[in-house]
Parts: structure tokens; C-alpha cells; sequence
């Protein structure tokens, strides 16, 4: 693989994508994963073991959380992303071992501070609509690179796309890269992220954006 996705996602949209326990989703954005850009499923005998991360607990249940599942010890959520993508991750020496890998990603998030850029950029949550444009600008000009922006496409009847995920590429230096390949390189991982019967997709830049306070 050639670079690591870091995909924070809206909890108040993922929350709205399908049938699941969630109530009273955290209002700020929070991990989803990090995943190098081509291989899953590395490493089908390094299984996860959650004693491994019990220093990094409070922090994993506050800015990792399993935001469809609100129960506080369930970790199938980190046990799926260590099996899928952090076996594959674990190739890097700073990521090879549990605690280095949900470690790192915890130190990426507060490196990112996705929460505090958008709000200083004056993008909260609102009932009213933001250009996607005005987004991605906030964030290049913030991190100087463009991160990738999946939205729930429009619901029938409605005009709005729904912003639910955020991904940030690094190197596998770990500096911040631009996350969509040049023209004419395929980009390996796929657009769409599934959970339950809907799909993120790429946000389309010319739809108005809703960015929700409360599940609908």
C-alpha cells in the first residue's frame, strides 16, 4: 500500500444511515478509521485483543466510538477495523502492534483537530445549507492538502446532500498528502462506504450541503 485513509465520520449522519441502537449520537466528529489504501485483511492470525489497548480506553470510548452500537464495552468496531486494516497497517514499524496502531490514530486525530478547524472556519452544525465548495476551501486552505468528503446522497424529495465522512491521506511518513490520485491514476479504494442500506459517496460539489445538529 502507498497511503493510510484517516476517516472521521459525523456521528448525527451515520446515526440517521440505518437501523441500529443509536440515540444521543457525541456532536463532534469522530473516528472511523485508518486504513492503508489497498489491502484488507492482512493478517488473518494476529487477533485482536483488547487488553492490549486498555491504557488508551477512555480516549478510544470517547473519540473512537462505536456510534451505532452505544454499549460501552462492546469492541467488535475496533476489532474489525484491527483485523481489516490494522493487520495491513502493521507493515509500518510506528503501527505494529495494537497499541502503536489505535495509538497513533488517536494521536492523528488530535494532530487533525477536524472539530476545532471547521468551527473556526464558522462550519457548525445547522438547519440552514453550506456550499461544499465553501468546505472543501476552509479545509485546503487549514491543511494546505484536500481531504475527501463523503456525503448521503439526497433522499427523494429532498435538495440537500448530508455531510457524514471526512478522510485525510498521509504518507506512510505520516505527513498529510492529497487524498484523490491525480488524473489518470485509478484510486483503489472505493467511493462508497456502506453501513446498512445506504451509501456514503463523494460529495458532489454543486448540491447544497446539510451538516445536522439532531438525528431527523
Amino acid at each position: 500500500w502507498k497511503k493510510l485513509y484517516f476517516a472521521h465520520h459525523w456521528p448525527v449522519t451515520v446515526c440517521k444511515m440505518n437501523a441500529n441502537d443509536c440515540h444521543d449520537p457525541p456532536k463532534y466528529w469522530t473516528i472511523h478509521g485508518l486504513w492503508p489504501d489497498r489491502a484488507e485483511d492482512c493478517n488473518k492470525t494476529w487477533h485482536f485483543n483488547v487488553t492490549e489497548i486498555k491504557d488508551l480506553m477512555s480516549d478510544m470510548r470517547h473519540y473512537w466510538p462505536d456510534v451505532l452500537h452505544s454499549s460501552l464495552n462492546r469492541t467488535q468496531f475496533w476489532k474489525h477495523e484491527w483485523d481489516k486494516h490494522g493487520t495491513c497497517a502493521a507493515t509500518l514499524e510506528v503501527l505494529n502492534s495494537q497499541k502503536k496502531y489505535f495509538g497513533k490514530a488517536l494521536e492523528l486525530y488530535q494532530h487533525v483537530d477536524l472539530n476545532g478547524c471547521l468551527l473556526k472556519a464558522g462550519i457548525k452544525p445547522s438547519s440552514s445549507y453550506y456550499k461544499m465548495t465553501a468546505i472543501k476551501e476552509a479545509l485546503t486552505s487549514f491543511y494546505g492538502v484536500t481531504p475527501k468528503i463523503q456525503c448521503l446522497p439526497p433522499e427523494e424529495g429532498e435538495e440537500a446532500q448530508t455531510i457524514g465522512q471526512i478522510e485525510f491521506c498521509f504518507t506512510k511518513e505520516l505527513q498529510l498528502t492529497n487524498c484523490m490520485a491525480p488524473k489518470g491514476e485509478s484510486n483503489p479504494v472505493q467511493a462508497h462506504v456502506k453501513l446498512g442500506t445506504e451509501e456514503l459517496s463523494v460529495c458532489n460539489d454543486t448540491l447544497p450541503t446539510y451538516y445536522p445538529s439532531e438525528v431527523q
